[in-house]
């Protein structure tokens, strides 16, 4: 099995993945009289093909055993995906550049307390993966006509690790 351990997610890092929405950067002002701080243009949702149109969501996820044995990527290819925690806990992120007969090696990230991403439209990633307890999100992505979802098993697994695991 193939170890990778996760690295702290970063807009550069994740940059040829998708977008980091959180409270960072320089792109924000106030709003409100003053009342509210807007942090600006985060992320851009992606929707094409049939009847596309972008959807707000919420779901629960419950955490999985860690190290993760990762065995399945997903990817969406008529629209993009964002993850945002309704709560200040991290969460796993799982992402796969193209490789030659489909993705390539993974790249595993652990967001910020509070901080969510915004997968690029057909790029391949893992599932929503909490840590420690269950958690809610927020998701924008794409509804609409025709297939937008494509899964991808490995022909052997990977075994994830947060940065501070000792196995």
């Amino acid at each position: 099995m193939n170890r990778i351990v996760a690295r702290t997610l970063t807009r550069e890092a994740f940059a040829e993945f998708g977008d980091v929405i959180d409270m960072g950067g320089d792109n924000h002002y106030p709003i409100n009289g003053g009342k509210a701080e807007r942090y600006h243009d985060l992320a851009t949702a992606q929707a094409t093909g049939p009847n596309a149109r972008v959807l707000i969501s919420m779901v629960r996820g419950t955490p999985y055993d860690m190290p993760l044995k990762l065995t399945m990527v997903e990817r969406h290819p008529l629209g993009s995906q964002a993850f945002i925690p309704l709560s200040p806990r991290p969460f796993l992120v799982v992402v796969c550049p193209d490789g030659r007969d489909g993705p390539g090696e993974p790249h595993a990230f652990v967001t910020a307390p509070g901080q969510g991403i915004n997968y690029f439209r057909n790029l391949w990633h893992g599932v929503l993966t909490p840590l420690g307890e269950p958690q809610d999100f927020l998701i924008v992505d794409r509804g609409g006509d025709g297939s937008n979802l494509e899964e991808f098993h490995f022909s052997h697994a990977y075994e994830i690790h947060l940065p501070n695991e000792n196995s």
